[in-house]
C-alpha cells in the first residue's frame, strides 16, 4: 500500500510517499481501507515534533478518516468487513490502509459520503463538547468564535445556532467571513482589518460576549476576554496562531470569568457513554440538515504535503481532505 511517511521531523515538504506492507490487525484491531482522511491542526504539529503525542519515526500522519473495514482482528465484535466507518487513529490515516483500535470506530451516518464523514466527527465533536459540556451554554447567550472559518470554527457556528446562541464570527479576511455568514453567523469581525475589541463592541454592545471559542490563541484571547461579560467563559481549543497566550489573572478575577480547557480526544476516551450520546446527537442534527460540513479542498495522497501546508498557512476555509 502507499503511505505518506514522516521519516524526519520537519515541515510538510519533508514528507515522502512510499510503498509499505499492508497492515495486519492484532487482537482488538481493525484494518480500514481509507476512502478519505481529513487534515487537522495536530497533523501540522506532529510532523514537527511539537505535538503532545510523539510517535517513533518513521510514521504516517493523519488521525481522522472514513473508509471501509477490510479486516478485523481477534475479539472484535463491533465491526465486520464491508462496514462503512469513521475511524480515529492517533496517526497513520494518510495512507491507503490504516490500522485502528476497534474501540475508535463509528458507523458513518446514513446518507453521508466518505469525504464528509472524514471531515465530521473531530471538528463537530470538539465544538459540541466545548459548547454543550464545558461551557454549558444557554439559549440567548452571545458566542464569539475566533478562527471562525476553520473546521472547528464553522462547526462552532453551526452548533451555536442549534443551541440557540447569537454567534459573532471572527476571521482574517472578508472571503473567510462570507463563508461564516453562509453557515449561520449573525455578525462578523475581520480582526486583520479592524481592532478586535472595537469590533466586539460594535457587534455585542457594551455588555460584551458570554462565551469565547478560541482555536487561535495569540493576542486575540486577551482582547476577547477583556470584551466579555460577567461570568463569561473562555474556551481554550487550540493555538493555530502558533502562540500560547499569557493572560493576566486579574481578568477572570474581576468579573468572575472562567478559563476552560477543551480536550475532546481525552474526554471521548474517558467517558465513552457520554461520547456515544454526543455522536448520536450530532448524527441526528446532520440528518435534520442543521449541520453542513464545509470541505474547501481535496488532495490526492501524493499531494498530502500541500494539503497540510494549506492548513498550516491558515488558508483553509472549513476542512481540507486527502482522498487516496
Amino acid at each position: 500500500m502507499k503511505a505518506v511517511l514522516c521519516r524526519q521531523f520537519g515541515p510538510p515538504e519533508s514528507l515522502v510517499i512510499e510503498e509499505l506492507p499492508a497492515p495486519e490487525p492484532g487482537a482488538g484491531e481493525v484494518v480500514v481501507t481509507v476512502k478519505a482522511a481529513s487534515v487537522n491542526f495536530p497533523d501540522v504539529l506532529i510532523i514537527q515534533n511539537k505535538y503532545q503525542v510523539k510517535p517513533p519515526l518513521p510514521f504516517s500522519p493523519g488521525s481522522e478518516l472514513a473508509g471501509i473495514v477490510k479486516q478485523v482482528g481477534e475479539g472484535v465484535t463491533n465491526a465486520r468487513p464491508g462496514d462503512r466507518v469513521i475511524a480515529f487513529a492517533t496517526y497513520g490515516a494518510f495512507a491507503e490502509e490504516c490500522l485502528v483500535p476497534a474501540a475508535r470506530l463509528l458507523p458513518i451516518p446514513a446518507g453521508m459520503d466518505f469525504v464528509t464523514a472524514a471531515a465530521f466527527i473531530l471538528t463537530y465533536g470538539t465544538s459540541h463538547h466545548a459548547l454543550r459540556n464545558r461551557a454549558a451554554t444557554t439559549p440567548g447567550e452571545t458566542l464569539l468564535v475566533l478562527g471562525a472559518a476553520g473546521g472547528v470554527g464553522i462547526a462552532a457556528i453551526e452548533i451555536g445556532k442549534v443551541l440557540g446562541l447569537r454567534v459573532i464570527a471572527c476571521a482574517s479576511s472578508d472571503e473567510k467571513l462570507a463563508v461564516c455568514r453562509q453557515h449561520g453567523a449573525d455578525e462578523v469581525i475581520n480582526y486583520a482589518a479592524q481592532d478586535l475589541r472595537e469590533g466586539i463592541k460594535r457587534a455585542a454592545g457594551a455588555r460584551g460576549v458570554d462565551v469565547i471559542y478560541d482555536a487561535v490563541g495569540g493576542p486575540y484571547a486577551e482582547a476577547a476576554l477583556r470584551s466579555s461579560n460577567w461570568r463569561a467563559r473562555l474556551l481554550v481549543i487550540g493555538f493555530a496562531s502558533g502562540e500560547i497566550p499569557k493572560l493576566p489573572l486579574n481578568l477572570p478575577l474581576l468579573m468572575e470569568r472562567s478559563i476552560i480547557g477543551v480536550y475532546w480526544g481525552e474526554w471521548s476516551r474517558r467517558t465513552p457513554t457520554e461520547f456515544a450520546a454526543a455522536v448520536n446527537e450530532l448524527g441526528t442534527w446532520y440528518a435534520q440538515g442543521r449541520l453542513k460540513p464545509h470541505v474547501s479542498s481535496q488532495y490526492p495522497l501524493e499531494q498530502a504535503a500541500a494539503a497540510i501546508s494549506e492548513l498550516a498557512a491558515r488558508r483553509a476555509k472549513g476542512k481540507v481532505v486527502i482522498v487516496p
